[in-house]
This record gives C-alpha cells, structure tokens and sequence, in this order.
C-alpha cells in the first residue's frame, strides 16, 4: 500500500514539476526508482498538470473578474465625481487624468465574446464591452 501511497504522491509532486531530486527527498525513494515512475506514469502525471493548470486558470479568472468589478467601481464613483465639478479646477484635471487611466485598466481586462453555435447571424467578436472614449 505504501508504494500505491508514494505513487500518487509522486504524481502530485512531477504535476508540480518537482525535480526527480526534490521527489527523491520528499519520498525517500531512489532516483532510478523515481525515473521509473516517471516512465510508467507518464500519462497519469501528463493528466494531473492539465488538471492543475485548469484550476490555475479558474483562480485567474476569478482574480480577473474581482479586479474588472473594483475598476468598474472605482471609474463609475470617479465619473460620477467628475460629473459635479468643474473642468478649469486643478483637482478635477488630476481626476480625469485617474477616470482616463482607469478606462484603460478596464480596456485592458477586455475579452472578446467568443459565442459559438450555428445560429449565430454574425460574429460576436468584432463587439466590443468597452467603448473607444469614456464619457466625461
């Protein structure tokens, strides 16, 4: 049972791209044996990346949204501002300069929509989510 137990350990570390060395350490098993593993479990450890890189681009795109939602926030409370003040007034310049930079951050998190079906009557992606010039 411990060497079924090593093996799946294994897996985890190789999906993490742990050097044979580090493995070695961790497990207390050979290098020679470790590169065997390797060999045998070729598709196992090839299956335990791609599910590790799916949960990575999970937790980006959670990431990603979070920060779409604070620049949304932050643009709208700032538009918002700048719609109260007067332009010739210094502060209100530094403010549109801020309202500008954070139109950019949200042009920057832009995804094109990518809609599939055969239905379809155009494609989606030449829309865009975020106009060209913000309003001021």
């Amino acid at each position: 049972m411990k060497n079924a137990n090593d093996k799946e350990r294994f897996i985890e570390l190789r999906a993490e791209n742990r050097s044979y060395a580090d493995i070695a350490d961790i497990l207390k098993v050979s290098k020679p044996t470790l590169i065997a593993w390797g060999k045998e479990l070729h598709r196992d450890i090839g299956n335990a990346r791609t599910l590790r890189m799916d949960e990575l681009f999970e937790k980006y795109a959670v990431a990603k949204a979070k920060r779409i939602e604070v620049f949304g926030t932050h643009l709208n409370a700032i538009l918002a501002e700048l719609g109260t003040r007067n332009l010739a007034n210094i502060a209100t310049s530094s403010l549109l300069t801020l309202a500008l930079k954070y139109g950019e951050f949200m042009k920057d998190e832009l995804e094109p929509l990518n809609l599939q079906g055969e239905d379809l009557p155009f494609d989606m992606s030449s829309i865009s989510a975020v106009p060209d010039k913000w309003p001021v």
